[in-house]
């Protein structure tokens, strides 16, 4: 790992327990992140934390470490469970979470509950149910389990809020404020917010439901990474696939994220890709839950270096070692480019982004320089980067249901 990304700060010299430093050196874990060093002094003193740094910078492990903590501290065995409760926009960033968690609390006695829609309803329902110390999910699943009764929030000492900016942009923040409602006090209890952008709505909602929260910016000048080489190119829509290839055969990348707009370019692109030699996996809103987790740890362990996705892949996911991010089709939100790639140069490494500036998305690019405050630079096409494709086969089209009715029998005639 790139260590240029810490700070002279270690983790033993902060006021965390022996069992909890152990895990962190297992992890291989030693010295602090900016946002670390400047957060977790003031969360092991029980005071709230609005923060704001890139993605990959190490937030999640920051608020983990402090709710290990907290929960550590307190000798009750009077209260009952759960005691903390983190909150996350997506199934994917709440997988990604529990997956930390449990490495950095290896050495820790904590049960968790890793609730999120789409599957395993019942298990997920009996697992919540069985006295556990912190769930991590999503809220409209949570809220279900609550309703019918199956844990109570009385108890909660610890709350984190990740991707606060997210939880507006999918409409979650109705169910946000019934589930702080129904906690204890938030001078009763240790509030974290976490957020790639601290806008006002986001604050707002820090000042409402936390205690006097302390607001942490790292970097704020710098919407991008410094470490993300970007450029762009300005293709015809006929040109976006032989481009591509040629720009994948020229650099062979180590493991990409290619970034579209909608399920049929996805579609349209796994085919092309797979037919001239890349194998891929597509991602979209309507995989099933099941599948998406295959095919993701099927990316993390290599078996697939090409990964294409909408939208829905931009945030939560933790993935090392992205080496490019393109974005095939520029995104219409300026903050999903931001948030598209930050999926490379993660944890101190190094990325490349690059962009197609086509004919039916180029308007989006003056909205995105303006909001990075910084031009992309525009490389030209050389013959050389336009390959010959190979043309995939047609799909064959899924048959169509047909309802088995049985007829109605003919009516006798005299």
């Amino acid at each position: 790992m790139n260590t240029t990304h810490l700070t002279q700060t270690r983790f033993a010299n902060l006021e965390l327990s022996d069992i909890i430093l152990q895990g962190l050196t297992d992890a291989g874990f030693n010295q602090c992140t900016p946002i670390q060093d400047r957060a977790l002094p003031l969360l092991l003193r029980d005071k709230d934390i609005a923060g704001q740094a890139q993605t990959g910078t190490g937030k999640t492990a920051t608020f983990l470490l402090a709710m290990f903590q907290r929960l550590i501290n307190d000798e009750s065995e009077k209260i009952k469970n759960p005691r903390a409760i983190v909150l996350a926009p997506t199934r994917e960033l709440a997988i990604q979470i529990h997956k930390d968690a449990l490495l950095l609390s290896k050495h820790l006695e904590l049960k968790f509950a890793l609730i999120y829609g789409g599957t395993d309803y019942q298990k997920q329902l009996d697992k919540i149910k069985s006295n556990v110390d912190i769930i991590i999910g999503t809220p409209g699943r949570i809220i279900d389990f609550y309703r019918q009764n199956a844990f109570t929030l009385d108890n909660i000492q610890v709350m984190v809020m990740d991707e606060a900016d997210r939880m507006f942009d999918l409409g979650f923040i109705k169910d946000i404020r019934f589930l702080l409602r129904r906690m204890p006090e938030a001078d009763k209890r240790l509030n974290m917010l976490f957020s790639a952008t601290l806008s006002y709505k986001v604050t707002e909602l820090a000042y409402e439901h936390m205690n006097n929260p302390v607001l942490i910016r790292i970097e704020s000048e710098e919407v991008t990474s410094k470490a993300i080489d970007q450029f762009a190119f300005c293709p015809s829509n006929e040109q976006k696939i032989p481009l591509l290839i040629g720009i994948l055969n020229h650099h062979q990348p180590q493991r990409s994220i290619i970034f579209v707009n909608t399920k049929r370019c996805a579609e349209r692109l796994d085919d092309y890709l797979n037919a001239n030699g890349y194998k891929t996996a597509a991602l979209s809103g309507d995989v099933p839950q099941d599948k998406r987790q295959r095919l993701l740890t099927d990316f993390q362990e290599n078996k697939i270096t090409l990964l294409i996705a909408t939208d829905v892949a931009a945030r939560g996911l933790h993935i090392a070692d992205v080496s490019h991010v393109f974005n095939y089709d520029l995104p219409q939100d300026v903050e999903d480019y931001v948030h598209r790639i930050g999926r490379t140069a993660r944890f101190g490494a190094s990325g490349v982004a690059i962009s197609f500036i086509c004919e039916e998305y180029a308007y989006s690019m003056p909205d995105i320089e303006d909001y990075i405050e910084q031009k992309i630079s525009i490389r030209p096409i050389d013959k050389e980067l336009l390959a010959d494709i190979i043309k995939p086969e047609k799909r064959t089209p899924r048959p169509k249901l047909v309802p088995n009715k049985r007829a109605k029998p003919r009516p006798k005639t005299s």
